[in-house]
């Protein structure tokens, strides 16, 4: 993965424009929800993408090494 960038579903997210990201998966109750389970990622503008624990966590290591190159 391209440093800055972290892989989302099947996107290349840049790592600035995400807002938060889940800690628990999504769960609404709703009989046609078709994320249920998966990991909320907010990006800018108000929108957000469903991921898996797996992608979650590479979206959480490419954060870290965003913001703290060195480590």
């Amino acid at each position: 993965m391209h440093a800055g960038f972290a892989l989302i579903d099947d996107k290349h997210v840049p790592v600035s424009r995400i807002v938060w990201i889940s800690d628990l998966p999504h769960f609404c109750g709703s009989e046609d929800c078709t994320v249920e389970g998966l990991y909320e990622v907010r990006i800018e503008g108000d929108d957000s993408l469903f991921c898996t624990r797996e992608d979650r966590d590479g979206a959480l290591d490419a954060m870290q090494g965003w913001f703290n190159p060195g480590d």
